[in-house]
């Protein structure tokens, strides 16, 4: 593929969240980011500006909903309704981290499905396709009555350990039940066993109780998740698995949110390295040595193409 995408019916906009991915982006496809002004009343109300003419354009807007997750979601609401107004053809929001995924079910009585809500607001806005990554349940897919493509993290993070030598055998770790599956895809691509902890509170405010599923003895053991937000649950996990006799421990996730004492509990734990994507931009406070970050604008600007030219977009997931 030559440097410049030549279509100019292909428009990239890119809205604050992820300004650095989306350039990125841009430069994979072979166009310019679009032009557009995002700027604040003083009352902080949003105003978008979309300065050149997208009328008949496939649009792409790029915006992750990370933190301040209220702020980003109102710029892309308001952002869509500016491309339906101006009569872009298509509107297409790539959503690398989806926020309020975690709230996909009711867990107790009276509970929002706050999900299902972000999926109404988009879709009564005006999408018409969303492009995302690793979402936290694959069936968020449903929540939407229009397309989804669901990119997948794994291929990424896996690729990254396959150049890497390892002192001994590598078992690929689930730090719970739910991401059972997310650690047999990457064991498969390792060729690598899997184990799974098991986490118990015998009561409300009393300690985990861990027991780890699967030999870990003496071996090289990666942890994979989707989001590490606290890193509670990981750096726990990896504390677990070394003194229960692992050689040493590596971590990975699609979405570092790292929020409060993430990094604090990172750099005291037992992980050796923690390898992450940029699908959440990190400021430079959320830095560390031990914070490896590989990038998904390849795997996104390939995806984009794709949608664009009408091909085939499951192709990428293999």
């Amino acid at each position: 593929m030559s440097n410049q995408y030549l279509d100019p019916n292909l428009k990239v906009f890119s809205l604050n969240s992820n300004y650095p991915l989306a350039e990125e982006i841009a430069k994979v496809i072979g166009v310019e980011l679009g032009q557009c002004s995002v700027t604040r009343f003083s009352d902080g109300e949003i105003q978008i500006n979309i300065e050149e003419s997208i009328r008949g354009c496939d649009v792409f807007v790029i915006q992750s909903t990370g933190f301040p997750v209220n702020e980003n979601i109102m710029e892309l609401l308001i952002m869509i309704d500016a491309l339906k107004r101006a009569s872009a053809k298509t509107i297409n929001i790539v959503m690398p981290y989806y926020g309020y995924a975690r709230q996909d079910r009711k867990a107790r009585a009276r509970e929002p499905i706050t999900a299902k809500l972000v999926a109404n607001l988009l879709e009564t806005a005006g999408a018409t396709r969303v492009i995302t990554l690793d979402l936290h349940a694959p069936q968020i897919q449903g929540f939407f009555d229009i397309p989804i493509d669901h990119l997948m993290g794994v291929p990424i993070l896996s690729e990254y350990f396959k150049g890497k030598e390892f002192n001994g055998d590598l078992v690929i770790v689930s730090p719970d039940h739910g991401g059972v599956t997310r650690a047999r895809k990457m064991a498969e691509r390792l060729k690598a066993p899997i184990a799974i902890i098991d986490k118990r509170r015998p009561k409300p405010n009393v300690a985990e109780v861990m027991n780890i599923v699967g030999n870990i003895e003496g071996k090289v053991a990666i942890l994979i998740d989707d989001i590490i937000d606290t890193a509670g649950t990981i750096t726990l996990a990896a504390n677990a698995l070394v003194e229960n006799g692992a050689f040493e421990v590596y971590a990975c996730c699609t979405h570092p949110v790292l929020s409060g004492p993430a990094i604090e509990r990172i750099e005291n734990s037992k992980i050796k390295e923690l390898v992450v994507t940029n699908s959440i931009d990190l400021p430079e406070e959320k830095r560390s040595e031990k914070i490896v970050h590989l990038s998904v604008a390849p795997l996104i600007g390939e995806a984009i193409i794709r949608v664009h030219e009408e091909q085939s977009v499951s192709t990428l997931f293999d």
